[in-house]
């Protein structure tokens, strides 16, 4: 089948990973909460965790360890969870139902891809690999000591458009939460938000993106 196109309103989807395009919110509570048992302290629950990830992991850890980043002890915790998570990653991880069909439709539609997330970089690259890479060939994770701001900054985003020779008025950035909803206005891109992923439909809706959808393939019609 040939499509139009020329109608399309948007040529270019950024995506966030987490929440987004992989439920990994299992691996990443259980990987908290090894860290937790590990030195003591109280575990946390799984929406505990939900609430917590979003600005990248070392965040993810400041807002679990008690003291946060005034912990003594806590570069020493850091360090053990990218560790246990680096080796737990993939125990529960998986694609959320219908991504891939969403992706395998952009992809024969033409429509360029790439993934924007505050997980590492390393991460990031090893699970578009893993998961995606027959439909996205960037992947851009956290890398500040590069001197690449992480979300909602909008560097991460702008270098997605320039590898793949996008314009941010024909691109739409999709993710689950907050973040990501002042990751695309900071980045002048509009934003899908997903009802799948990490947040409530109540704080969804007050971000006021261009729409929410509740299942990934509403977003061709937003696309066209």
């Amino acid at each position: 089948m040939v499509y139009e196109t020329e109608r399309v309103m948007y040529n270019t989807v950024i995506f966030d990973l987490d929440g987004t395009l992989l439920n990994t919110l299992e691996d990443l509570a259980d990987s908290v909460n090894y860290v937790q048992r590990k030195y003591g302290y109280a575990e946390d629950s799984i929406d505990t965790v939900r609430m917590n990830v979003g600005n990248g992991i070392r965040n993810l850890m400041k807002r679990s360890i008690p003291d946060g980043d005034k912990n003594p002890l806590f570069e020493e915790t850091f360090q053990t969870f990218k560790t246990y998570y680096q080796a737990h990653c993939q125990d529960k991880t998986k694609a959320y139902p219908g991504i891939m069909e969403l992706l395998a439709e952009l992809h024969k539609r033409g429509i360029k891809m790439a993934i924007v997330s505050n997980k590492a970089h390393a991460a990031v690259e090893e699970l578009n690999q893993i998961y995606f890479k027959d439909y996205i060939s960037i992947a851009i994770g956290e890398n500040e000591d590069d001197g690449i701001k992480k979300k909602p900054a909008p560097d991460m985003v702008h270098m997605a458009l320039d590898k793949l020779g996008s314009k941010a008025e024909k691109s739409v950035y999709v993710g689950d939460s907050d973040v990501d909803k002042a990751t695309a206005d900071n980045s002048g891109l509009d934003c899908v938000l997903c009802r799948w992923g990490f947040r409530n439909l109540e704080l969804l809706q007050s971000l006021e993106p261009k729409a929410i959808i509740e299942k990934p393939q509403e977003l061709i019609k937003i696309l066209y």
